[in-house]
C-alpha cells in the first residue's frame, strides 16, 4: 500500500466516526453530469486510417461533502465516472498496438473499442482556517499540472495537494502526484512526456511530479504568479505569469503574460530511452534532453459582446514544450492549447488571432460563437544523413465553436455544442487533420 492510499484509508476511518457532525452533510453537494460525445477526425494524406468516428454517453457523478465542526473539519469527495459505446464507426475508433485505446474509449486487445469502462474516486479531505489538504483522487489547474476535458470523461490524477489563502491576496499551491487515469481508460498509470511515452518496451515513466507556486493579487486588476513543477527523471520547469485586466473606453483589455523554462532532470539528461522529443541538435531521431524556453503573450479586448483577440508565442531552445502527457490524450497551459494541436514544437513561432460573440447582447442568451485562428513558423525538424536539420516547417490551425446553453424552460441548462477544427502542416511524416465534435451536457443536481 502507498503513502497516498494508506493516508486515505486512514482519513476515512475518521470520517466515519464523525459524519455525523454538523456541517458535513449540511454543506454537502451532489450532482450528476450527463454528456453525449461525438467526434469525427478526417486524416489527410499520407498512409494509415483516413477516419476516426467514435459516439459515446458519459456519466459523471459527484459527490462533494461540508467539514465536520472543529478546530480541524474532516471531509470526503467522490467521483463516479461511466462512458457507454453507442457506436465506434465500423472500427475507426483510432486504436493501435501501441495506443492507450481508441479516440474515446479504451479498446480491447483486438483493437476494438470496449462496450463500456468507468472508475472509482475518493478523496479525502482535512481544513483548518483557510488552508486545505486533499489526499486521493484530483483534478487539479495550474500553470504546471493542467487536468484535461476533451473527451466523454475526464482526466484524474492521483496524489495529495495543500490550498493556503491565509495571506491575504495570496493563494498558495503545493502537491505531489504518483498516476493518472487518462480520459479513455479506467485504470492508473505512471507519469511520462512525448518522446518517451511509447506503450512498448522502450517505454519509460515516472510516478514522482512535485509542484508548487501561488498567485498574487497585486491589485484588483492584476495579478502575479510563479509555479515550479518537477517529474522526476524528465524535466524541471518554472513559470512566471502576469495577468492585468484595464478598463479602456467602454470595454476591458486583458493581458495575459507567460513565461517558462524547462529543462532536463536525472535520466532524461543522459539516457536516451528518457530523451523528450523535438530535440534535433545532434541526433537523427528527433529526440534528446529537455531544453525549452517558452515566452507568450495574449491580449483580449471585450466591449458590448464582442471580443477581439491576438497573441504571439516563441519555442526557444532544443527541445519541444515539456508537459505531463502520457499519450492518451492531455493539455497544457499555453495558449495555443487548441482542439487539435499544442504548437509548442522546437524553434516555433506562432502568431494568432480570436474573436467571439455573446449573443445575449442582441436578445438571444445561452448562444456564444468563437473562432480562432493560428499559424506556426520556423519549426526545427530532423536531421538526416545527406542534410542538417531544418527550421522550415509550418502548421496552421483553424477553430470554429458554436455553443447554445438552453436558459429557461423544462430544458433549462441543457447544452448543445459543435465544434470544428481544420489543421494543415507540412512537417515531414505527419497528416492533416479536420474535426468535428458534437456535444450535448447536462447537469442535475442531487443535493
Amino acid at each position: 500500500m502507498n503513502k497516498s492510499t494508506l493516508a486515505l484509508a486512514v482519513a476515512v476511518g475518521v470520517l466515519a466516526q464523525q459524519a455525523s457532525a454538523a456541517g458535513f452533510i449540511e454543506d454537502s453537494k451532489a450532482t450528476l453530469g450527463l454528456r453525449n460525445f461525438y467526434i469525427n477526425t478526417d486524416n489527410r494524406d499520407g498512409s494509415g486510417a483516413n477516419k476516426n468516428e467514435e459516439w459515446g454517453q458519459g456519466f459523471d457523478l459527484r459527490f462533494i461533502s461540508g467539514y465536520t465542526q472543529g478546530t480541524v473539519g474532516f471531509g470526503i469527495d467522490a467521483i463516479g465516472l461511466l462512458g457507454v459505446r453507442l457506436d465506434s464507426g465500423g472500427g475507426t475508433n483510432g486504436a493501435s498496438n501501441n495506443s492507450y485505446g481508441g479516440t474515446v474509449f479504451p479498446s480491447e486487445s483486438n483493437g476494438e473499442a470496449v462496450d463500456n469502462f468507468s472508475s472509482l474516486g475518493l478523496t479525502a479531505k482535512a481544513k483548518i482556517s483557510q488552508t486545505e489538504l486533499k489526499l486521493g483522487t484530483l483534478q487539479p489547474k495550474n500553470p504546471v499540472i493542467v487536468t484535461n476535458d476533451g473527451r466523454l470523461l475526464p482526466q484524474t490524477w492521483q496524489g495529495g495537494q495543500i490550498t493556503s489563502g491565509e495571506i491575504k491576496d495570496l493563494t498558495l499551491v503545493g502537491g505531489q502526484i504518483e498516476a493518472v487515469k487518462g480520459r479513455n481508460s479506467s485504470n492508473n498509470e505512471q507519469l511520462s512526456i512525448g518522446g518517451a511515452n511509447a506503450r512498448t518496451a522502450s517505454g519509460r515513466d515516472s510516478n514522482k511530479f512535485i509542484y508548487a507556486g501561488g498567485d498574487y493579487k497585486i491589485t484588483k486588476d492584476l495579478t502575479a504568479q510563479y509555479y515550479y513543477g518537477n517529474l522526476e527523471d524528465f524535466y524541471k520547469q518554472h513559470f512566471l505569469g502576469l495577468v492585468h485586466n484595464w478598463a479602456i473606453g467602454p470595454g476591458v483589455l486583458k493581458s495575459d503574460l507567460r513565461y517558462f523554462n524547462s529543462s532536463d532532470d536525472g535520466a532524461n539528461g543522459h539516457d536516451p530511452l528518457y530523451y523528450s522529443s523535438g530535440n534535433y541538435s545532434s541526433t537523427s531521431n528527433g529526440k534528446g534532453k529537455v531544453d525549452n524556453n517558452l515566452y507568450s503573450g495574449l491580449f483580449l479586448y471585450t466591449v458590448a459582446g464582442h471580443t477581439f483577440g491576438g497573441g504571439y508565442q516563441v519555442s526557444n531552445g532544443s527541445s519541444d514544450f515539456p508537459w505531463l502527457n502520457q499519450g492518451d490524450g492531455s493539455s497544457n497551459y499555453t495558449i495555443t492549447d487548441m482542439q487539435i494541436q499544442k504548437f509548442g514544437r522546437a524553434g516555433e513561432r506562432t502568431w494568432q488571432a480570436r474573436y467571439s460573440f455573446d449573443f445575449a447582447k442582441v436578445g438571444v442568451p445561452g448562444l456564444t460563437a468563437g473562432m480562432v485562428y493560428l499559424r506556426g513558423d520556423d519549426i526545427d525538424t530532423n536531421r538526416t544523413s545527406t542534410a542538417a536539420a531544418g527550421n522550415n516547417s509550418t502548421e496552421w490551425e483553424r477553430d470554429l465553436t458554436v455553443g447554445y446553453v438552453v436558459p429557461e424552460g423544462p430544458l433549462k441548462n441543457v447544452g448543445l455544442m459543435w465544434k470544428n477544427a481544420t489543421w494543415r502542416t507540412n512537417i515531414p511524416g505527419v497528416r492533416s487533420q479536420d474535426e468535428n465534435r458534437l456535444i450535448v451536457s447536462y447537469s442535475i443536481p442531487l443535493l
